[in-house]
């Protein structure tokens, strides 16, 4: 899977009034995950394990235009805790802190919090860096987890707004039914890649979009596919 510059369909205002450092830093970003995709050859791709660890030391940050369309996402449905299942080097989760603090400071209701997990801790390290770039009001609002999810997320988690699934595509489907229960009505689920990996999303997809599920769900035509769902529950 050789990464492409992917023109975005999104505006440039998307992030009007966020401070010229951060959109500055969020470009940098961008520009350097992209020249590591370049060097992955698509045989990288063919399992999981190898995906795995060939992005160890890797951002796989999600697109530009996919952030930019998650943070107008996040402030549609004024969301205001957020779980982002597989931090990295934090990129996505600066998009979701932005949000959520636009959100706050627009309708109150605060504190906010982005929750991110991590289980490399190099990443953790790397994404805490990015976030002190950026300053106090951005790392201020995000609770970064390190260690196997599974275990992380048990705790201290109530009414998530929505779900980010940009991880091991094994653990997908465990993570959504983790988070699931804590999830409120008319929460939103993204989950990247869905097209390109599809067969290794198989198990997740299948859930998500069987009937009485829950949700309602669609792929969005970006780049590899995205996946969106909706938590609609029967109520009882």
């Amino acid at each position: 899977m050789a990464a492409q510059a992917h023109p975005s369909s999104i505006p440039e205002n998307t992030l009007e009034g966020v401070p010229a450092h951060i959109v500055a830093l969020l470009d940098r970003l961008h520009d350097e995950s992209l020249k590591q995709e370049a060097s992955l050859r698509p045989e990288d791709f063919r399992n999981d394990e190898t995906v795995h660890d060939l992005t160890r030391d890797k951002f796989i940050a999600l697109d530009a235009d996919k952030a930019r369309y998650l943070y107008m996402l996040c402030r549609a449905i004024n969301a205001k805790t957020i779980v982002e299942a597989g931090t990295s080097f934090g990129v996505s989760t600066i998009y979701l802190a932005l949000a959520v603090l636009a959100n706050v400071r627009a309708t109150g209701g605060g504190p906010g919090r982005v929750i991110g997990t991590e289980h490399e801790p190099t990443k953790a390290a790397r994404a805490r860096e990015h976030w002190r770039e950026c300053g106090d009001d951005v790392a201020g609002v995000i609770d970064l987890r390190e260690g196997d999810l599974r275990e992380t997320l048990k705790q201290d988690l109530e009414n998530v707004d929505l779900l980010l699934l940009d991880i091991w595509t094994p653990m997908a489907l465990p993570t959504l039914k983790l988070v699931q229960p804590k999830m409120r009505y008319g929460a939103v689920v993204i989950a990247d890649n869905t097209i390109s990996a599809a067969s290794s999303y198989k198990d997740f997809l299948e859930y998500i979009r069987a009937p009485n599920s829950g949700f309602i769900s669609q792929t969005l035509p970006f780049h590899n596919g995205l996946e969106m769902s909706i938590y609609l529950p029967q109520k009882n």
